[in-house]
């Protein structure tokens, strides 16, 4: 196993040099692969940290990282004493059979994390607090779940699994994989996904408070599915779902999309 590490401070040496501000330099990991033909897979998650991933014709993964803060400062307080807020942030890279784990330290500033990987890789992708994932340029399986952030991405081919609270979701597939089921979800933002015109799929849509869009010729499912069950007790319950269903292209995989507060929308590309 290969494993990389980097740790970045802040010294006090800013201190020495009598600088008031010095922006942080950003640091980079180049992370060869074990199989560089082969697919590969990353995972890459944080706290305050946005992620971008941009898949170009290489053979290594290459990772760029810095504070959202920026700079260190140095600052005066009501004593006469200074005050050094430093940046530092901690950074580290496992490979092994071309699956890449990076994970980072709690930053209270922030983590900017920018990545280049080989168009044939899969994702999975977190972040907390106010952090954006985006996407581009990238073949394969992709998750990405947010919260308090967006998620975008831009001529990705493959699936997608996606799910964010209190921001948009914005897709665009150049190619879907065939025969395989997708998911999208979002609690407070929309839903916007565009699609190959090709593609074969079944519908599963629940949108509580917005509004459900498409230019696709939609075949629905204008019966109510009725759930019956009895419990352990006896007793025996009916429910209507409350899901919209329907066809494109005659059907195919099954395509989820659940919102609480937003709109739908599903493009035809």
């Amino acid at each position: 196993m290969k494993k990389l590490r980097i740790v970045l401070i802040t010294l006090l040496s800013i201190m020495m040099l009598g600088v008031i501000g010095q922006e942080t330099q950003k640091q980079q990991l180049v992370i060869p692969l074990s199989n560089p033909d082969k697919p590969g897979f990353l995972e890459l998650g944080g706290i305050n940290c946005s992620i971008n991933v941009t898949g170009y014709d290489g053979k290594e993964v290459i990772v760029v990282a810095y504070s959202k803060s920026g700079m260190t400062k140095i600052s005066e307080t009501k004593n006469g004493m200074k005050k050094i807020n430093a940046s530092s942030m901690s950074i580290e890279a496992e490979e092994k059979d071309n699956r890449i784990e990076i994970s980072s330290g709690l930053s209270h500033e922030g983590i900017n994390f920018e990545v280049k990987v080989p168009y044939n890789f899969s994702l999975e992708l977190s972040t907390v607090n106010e952090g954006e994932i985006k996407v581009e340029n990238v073949n394969g399986e992709i998750s990405a779940n947010n919260i308090n952030g967006p998620i975008t991405m831009n001529k990705v081919s493959g699936l997608v699994s996606a799910s964010t609270i209190n921001e948009d979701i914005i897709i665009t597939f150049d190619k879907v994989t065939p025969d395989s089921p997708m998911a999208f979800s979002s609690l407070n933002g929309n839903i916007d996904i565009s699609f190959p015109a090709s593609i074969k799929a079944n519908l599963k849509i629940k949108c509580d408070r917005g509004d459900i869009l498409t230019d696709f010729d939609v075949e629905l499912n204008k019966e109510r599915k009725v759930n019956n069950e009895t419990n352990k007790k006896g007793v025996y319950k009916v429910s209507v779902d409350e899901w919209v269903y329907g066809k494109i292209n005659g059907g195919g995989p099954e395509y989820s999309f659940k919102n609480f507060n937003g709109d739908i929308v599903i493009r035809k590309k």
